[in-house]
């Protein structure tokens, strides 16, 4: 009997599912499409140094890139967030009365060092609204920021030990100096990745996680790791551990948008469209010179000599011969030298003859072409086209569409923005307070309900832009009628104030203007006549 075994044949499907289009091996278009991606480490920390660097030189020289931030910084914060106590009433059993006090003095405390850069600022520039504005920026140029809580010595001026520290990207890295029992495992693509060999946990780009996962600690460098004056002879890091071991509470605070699980650090906002907008600028800028160019009346000097020598200023005049340096106005004309001006007769040498030149127009579909660029840019910046180059001339529908679809955007980012750095700063600052005895609020410190109930909170900032106040003031008004919008809600969504506090001040406005008011007279009961009193009746 045989032992032959029977052999199966296979055929591999390549048009499958996918297979027959994104992820197609045999399409001739996406042949030569060889995409990988490795971990979030490998993919965004390793190139993360060199899209900082690109993405700020982009905002230092491209109008785009610098509309896109201060767009963002414009309609995110503003003239800053402005903290509005909202704490649990119901959670603390306190009465409106109660409620109200508390708040106010809660508002005014809170407001005394916030406005005053001394009082809130580790460096002394920004108070807390402008270090808003600096952190915001930051983000979005580098892909991250980091704030770190420092303790000063409380004065008559500033009662409060806390200030911001605000600590750019490039300082937050891994060290490289082989100290306080760190090695460095590698270094490529400008990047560091290391190990904590106390505790074996790794460090990502000077993010320390342990094996979990779990951030625990980011090490600050001295000083900028690529700057080129150094007033250090070494590189010092600092570790800093992400939580207070006894207080709970951060150390420091990381702001920043994952775009990818196990991604430890951010990426430019500018990353997706970096590639566009350089060679958006390089096309606008040759522009530009061509329409210089075609503005100038532009000539070509010939001359018969002899081949032998040298043609005449072929490297520019550097200097006038006999001038004088101690004589500004002793320059000798050369004869070489030709100028073109308005206006202006150049008298030729013998032998010399004039070419003029033609140089070509500015492409004619410059308007257009770059208007499409900057539509795909916009698209990747998640602004519309309108928002980002500031031009409304669609319809009032289109425009009102644009302004709209960005506020949504922008919605998003501030409320990210205020759980990454507002209300953190705010219940350090609040903490503090309550230790130190000038705000009042038990059971703070002993149970984190009740904790989170006073530290409730609300961040106004800049309102939606209205293109026309009357139609929208009348589209509100309709909505609170109904019950689809509040007063409160619209007042803060509109024009980013309090509707409580406005009808607080309307109504003492209108006791202070009550004397204003012309006094209605009062109708007059007719008085019955007394028959006896009326001489006529007898």
């Amino acid at each position: 009997m045989s032992n032959r075994k029977k052999v199966v044949k296979v055929q591999r499907v390549y048009t499958k599912g996918y297979g027959d289009s994104g992820a197609s091996q045999t399409k001739r278009s996406l042949k030569g499409f060889l995409a990988q991606s490795s971990t979030p480490i490998e993919d965004i920390d390793f190139h993360n140094s060199t899209l900082r660097q690109r993405g700020r030189m982009l905002y230092m020289s491209s109008p785009i890139a610098a509309s896109a931030i201060h767009t963002n910084g414009t309609k995110v914060v503003g003239p800053g967030l402005h903290m509005k106590c909202n704490i649990n009433r119901a959670k603390l059993g306190l009465s409106d009365e109660a409620v109200k006090e508390w708040q106010r003095k809660t508002e005014e405390e809170w407001e005394m060092w916030a406005s005053k850069k001394r009082n809130c600022d580790a460096t002394g520039m920004n108070n807390f609204y402008e270090i808003q504005k600096l952190v915001l920026t930051s983000w979005l140029l580098s892909g991250d920021v980091f704030v770190l809580f420092k303790r000063f010595e409380p004065d008559r001026f500033s009662p409060y030990s806390l200030r911001l520290h605000v600590i750019e990207a490039d300082r937050i890295c891994t060290p490289t100096n082989g100290k306080s029992g760190i090695t460095l495992r590698s270094a490529n693509f400008l990047t560091t990745e290391g190990k904590n060999e106390d505790n074996g946990n790794k460090i990502h780009d000077g993010v320390e996680v342990d094996k979990d996962g779990r951030i625990v600690a980011y090490y600050i460098c001295s000083q900028y790791p690529n700057e080129t004056v150094s007033y250090n002879e070494n590189l010092e890091w600092q570790r800093i551990e992400a939580y207070g071991e006894q207080t709970g509470m951060p150390n420091i605070l990381h702001i920043s948008e994952s775009e990818r699980p196990d991604q430890y650090r951010g990426v430019t906002y500018l990353a997706p469209i970096i590639e566009n907008l350089l060679q958006s600028r390089r096309y606008t800028e040759s522009e530009l010179i061509a329409a210089i160019v075609q503005s100038y009346f532009t000539a070509f000097i010939t001359t018969e000599t002899d081949p032998t020598d040298y043609p005449f200023e072929e490297t520019g005049a550097g200097e006038y011969e006999g001038m004088d340096a101690t004589q500004p106005d002793s320059i000798t004309e050369n004869i070489d030298e030709y100028e073109m001006g308005p206006g202006t007769v150049n008298h030729l040498q013998p032998g010399e003859s004039v070419t003029l030149g033609n140089p070509n127009i500015p492409t004619a579909g410059f308007e257009s072409f770059t208007t499409t660029i900057l539509k795909q840019i916009s698209a990747g910046l998640r602004t519309p086209y309108e928002v980002l180059l500031k031009e409304f001339n669609a319809s009032y529908s289109a425009s009102k569409a644009a302004l709209e679809e960005f506020w949504e955007y922008a919605k998003e980012r501030r409320a990210s923005f205020v759980d990454d750095f507002c209300q953190p700063t705010y219940e350090q600052w609040l903490a503090e307070a309550v230790a130190r005895g000038r705000i009042k609020a038990p059971g703070f410190f002993t149970d984190p309900t009740i904790r989170a109930a006073w530290c409730g909170a609300r961040w106004d900032g800049p309102a939606m832009t209205q293109l026309d106040p009357v139609k929208e003031a009348t589209a509100d008004k309709i909505a609170v009628e109904h019950g689809w919008k509040t007063n409160e809600q619209v007042t803060r969504e509109h024009y980013g104030g309090d509707w409580r506090a406005n009808v607080e001040v309307i109504r003492r406005e209108k006791e202070m203007l009550s004397f204003l008011e012309p006094a209605v007279p009062q109708p007059q009961e007719p008085q019955p006549q007394d028959p006896k009193g009326d001489p006529n009746n007898e």
